[in-house]
Formats: C-alpha cells, structure tokens, sequence
C-alpha cells in the first residue's frame, strides 16, 4: 500500500484531503505553465466549481471536457466534479460529427473546449457537424460553453472564472461539495462497441477513487513521486490511473500536451519524474531516440504499461537502458478501468508475458466462449470480471448493459485468457474484433460503417494487422460496386474525414468476393490467418 494513500470516497473529499494533507507540495507542474501546490490547486478546482454554480449549473448536470491535457484540463475536470456534476471526457481525437454525438447524447449544459490545436477548431468543427445535419449551428451544443487557451491566448477563462456563485458566495460551493456521495456518478467515459456506435459507461465517485487508489498502491505510487502523464486525460488511464492517482497518492502531476519523445526526454530530466506509464509503443520510442544518451534519465523509477504484446527483451532494455526500477503491465478496460496488475518484484517474463493478477476488488473467472463461468484454472475461455468496480451500466442502454453485466454480476470483457496457478491472467485473443492501435481501441464495425459510406464500396471487412510501431494497425478487405472504381488513397481519406485518426485503416486491399461462412458471414479468421 502506498503509504501516502488517502481514503476518501468522494473526488471533493479527495481534494480537500490531499490540500491538508500535502499543502505546499506540488501536485500540478505544466511544462511551460503554471507550477501549482496542492493547497493551491484545491483553491483553482474550487474557483471553476464557484463559476459553475455561478453559471447556473446543477448537481448531476454533465459537463464534457474536448481539450488536450492542459492544466485547464485537471481544473475543469475536478471542479465539475467538486460542484457535483458528472464529468464527459470526449475523445481529443474525434472529428466534428464524433464529438457532437457523445456531447449531443450526454445532455451535457457545459462544454470546455481548446481552442486553436494543432491546425482544428474544435469549437467550429462541432458547429460545422451541427451544421451538416441540418440544423443550426448552435444545435446539440451546451448552453455554456469556455473556450481552453492552448495554443495562443483565449480570454474566455478568465471571463469564465470573474463569473459569482450568486447567493452563498463560498458556503454555496462548500454545501454543493458536502452534498456529493460515492455513489453519485462522477462519469461517464465513452467506449465504441460492435455495434460501431459508442457507449457510455457510468462510475460513481467511489469506484472512480478505488480504480485509482488500487493503481497508486500496485505502483507503489507516494507524495516524493513525480508522475509525467503522457496518457490523454479523456482516457481512463491518464484521467484515473493518472490526476486521481496523483491526488491520492500526493504525487506531482506534469501533463504532456501531446506525446513526442524528444520532448518527453527533456521533461524527464528537468523535472526530474520518476514515473512515466503507457502503452509499449512509448517505450520503444525513447529507448530508439537519437538523443536518449544525451539526457539524464536516473530519476526514472516506475513504468506501467500494457494495451498490447509486450516482448520480454522490452522490459529488460527498460530497465537496463532506461534506468526503471520497477516495470509493471496491467489489464483494464473502460467498464472495469484496473481490473488486473503485475506488482513490484514480478520477474520479466512474468511481466512481460501476463497481465498480473486481480486488483481493485475484482473478481476473475474463465468462462467457455458462450458459456457459464469456469473454474478458476479453467483451459482459455472469456474473461469474465465482477467486483465492486464494475461500471454501473451504460448510458440510456439498457439492453446493451444487460448484455455486458450478466444476472450474478459478471461483466463479459470479450477478451479472452486463461489465469495461471498464481492467478495470473494471460489474454491470448479477443472474442470481439476490437483491436488496439498505439494504445486506442479501434471497433472494426465502427470504421466498416464508415466505408459503407462511400458511393463505390458494396461491402467491406476491416481487421487488426501488425504493425511494429503502432502494435496494429487497420486493414480494409474491400469488394466495390459493379461498375465503381476507388483507390486504396482515395478510401483511406475518406475514413480520415470521418473517423479518428487511430481508428483510419493503414491498408486496402481490394477484393471481388469475401470469404463467408455457410450463414453468409464474412469470415474475419480467414482473412486474419491470410495475412499472418
């Protein structure tokens, strides 16, 4: 147990803990940015919750947050949550259209936004989506909206923050804070299923903290930590397993706007961090820098990865040429967030091959594809969790919720596995076609509906291809229209324009029939087993 971690059940409980607690500390460093203590963060979470209720906001309204990890970010993010609202972290990736569906469904009465980011307005790209389905361009979008400097200067914070609580001053925000209960939904992080639509799955303020306080304890995560979140905040591993983390443990946050290695060098020996988690790719791309013997990376202490195959030569060269003390995988997903984790000690292989053993309260059993759950050592079969961390359900889908939480509480991950006598889990395929693209999970049907589309596409299957940077990449089996022509470019554009960028298939491969089964159904294992 990390010996800095609070025990609190509520995220304002949490802020108000770690303020007392770890006062002058730093908790909040931004490259080039403020340097916050965590006596003076609680004061920022409490100035955006004042200007919230201020702004007419209620316990319980959602309030989304389309933004890159800025220290705005953290700010927004746990003074919604400090005013008793539910927190939406959308996609930084999404195009217009993707984030307008998530902002529209959730009903959120706040959005903050960045603004000018890497060549996109994403306010002007949600009034351009609004526009495109025949609406005004106000449509589906908040009533209150503040626009998040990045980039260059934005006075709409500012203006935000001058806003007043009205009646109450100070005693409205406290009584709005004391009001919430670890059972109140704190979020609601999006994740795309089969369908190809987008799910919404909902925790409550206690399974947010506990998700957190079981990942600062496996890490051994303490207040002398300094913790370089690489992973988006709209992401459970950079929003839980990162700010709250932090928060519990006392740990200093230092957010990185985007992930580039030589920057991230810079950072690790300037600020001198010690923790750095993420997905494999990251590792390999300091460790293959040309400037990584140019810096000082001595402080490095612990690594937690995961989200895809990680090699065992991997983890030794993260600990013999990056200096890690302690490298660590782990198994989640956004219904669940930690589910399992290896811990301190674990030797490479055991690390580098399993996905460590249950954490957060969660139970683990094997079930047989389609079948009931198994004995604890059962032959590989469905991963099948249950605790008291399992989301409390998907937004307004009761049937999509039933589907995934069975009648004694199971939650079918369509990941498939097998635990060893030690009770470590071993995921060795999925049941569903999702696959991961530098740490993002990408739902074939998602992109497949993207491709249809197309005026020259009949039909397409998109499967999970290997890639030695990315982990996998996409690729598109496509059989087009009699008569229609396309090329592998112009299709592959067509997704960019419509689809994140992790979720753009890298290849096309142009077929005139699909290989089906006798129920008519693409067979995806074919063409898996035809590209290995």
């Amino acid at each position: 147990m990390a010996s800095d971690d609070l025990v609190t059940w509520t995220v304002p409980e949490a802020v108000d803990a770690a303020a007392e607690r770890f006062g002058g500390q730093v908790a909040l460093a931004e490259p080039d940015g403020p340097v916050l203590t965590y006596r003076e963060l609680r004061e920022g979470v409490r100035a955006v919750a004042g200007a919230l209720i201020g702004g007419g906001m209620k316990a319980g309204d959602r309030i989304a947050i389309w933004s890159p990890n800025t220290y705005h970010w953290v700010l927004a993010a746990l003074g919604s949550l400090y005013a008793g609202a539910t927190l939406v972290p959308v996609n930084t990736r999404y195009t217009g259209p993707e984030a307008l569906d998530v902002i529209s469904r959730t009903r959120a009465r706040a959005l903050f936004a960045a603004g000018p980011f890497l060549g996109a307005d994403r306010l002007e790209l949600l009034r351009k989506a609004a526009r495109e389905t025949g609406q005004d361009s106000r449509a589906g979008l908040p009533e209150l909206i503040v626009k998040i400097p990045v980039e260059s200067p934005a006075p709409d914070w500012d203006n935000f923050l001058a806003r007043t609580t009205g009646p109450g001053g100070i005693d409205a925000i406290d009584a709005r804070a004391a009001a919430v209960r670890p059972g109140d939904v704190s979020d609601i992080l999006f994740t795309s299923g089969t369908t190809g639509r987008s799910k919404g799955a909902m925790s409550a303020h206690g399974q947010a903290l506990d998700v957190a306080r079981a990942w600062a304890q496996c890490a051994g995560l303490t207040s002398s930590d300094r913790y370089l979140i690489v992973n988006p905040f709209f992401h459970s591993f950079g929003y839980k397993a990162g700010i709250l983390a932090c928060l519990l443990a006392g740990a200093a946050m230092v957010p990185q706007l985007v992930f580039d290695a030589g920057a991230a060098l810079r950072l690790i020996e300037k600020e001198r961090i010690t923790v750095v988690p993420g997905a494999p790719t990251l590792y390999v791309s300091l460790l293959d820098h040309p400037e990584r013997d140019s810096h000082d990376l001595s402080s490095l202490r612990v690594a937690v990865t995961g989200a895809a195959v990680v090699p065992v030569a991997l983890v030794e060269r993260m600990r013999a040429e990056l200096s890690f003390d302690t490298v660590l995988t782990a198994y989640g997903l956004t219904e669940a967030v930690v589910a399992t984790m290896c811990r301190p000690g674990d030797d490479a292989r055991t690390i580098a091959t399993t996905s460590g053993r249950a954490a957060a309260g969660f139970e683990i059993t094997i079930a047989p594809a389609g079948g009931d759950p198994a004995g604890e050592h059962e032959d590989s079969g469905e991963i099948l969790l249950r605790g008291p961390n399992v989301m409390l359900g998907y937004l307004d889908d009761e049937a999509a919720t039933a589907a995934a939480i069975d009648a004694d509480g199971w939650l079918h991950t369509g990941d498939i596995g097998h635990l060893d006598e030690r009770g470590y889990l071993t995921i060795t395929d999925r049941l569903k076609d999702m696959y991961i693209c530098g740490g993002f999970n990408v739902y074939p049907a998602e992109v497949e509906q993207a491709l249809a589309r197309h005026q020259a596409v009949a039909e397409s299957v998109v499967i999970g291809i290997p890639d030695q940077r990315l982990g996998e990449v996409g690729k598109a089996f496509v059989v087009l229209r009699p008569g229609a022509a396309a090329s592998a470019r112009e299709l592959i554009a067509f997704c960019r324009e419509r689809l994140a960028g992790f979720k753009v298939p890298r290849h096309v491969e142009f077929r005139t029939e699909l290989p089906r089964n006798p129920a008519g159904k693409p067979l995806k294992r074919v063409l898996r087993g035809e590209t290995e």
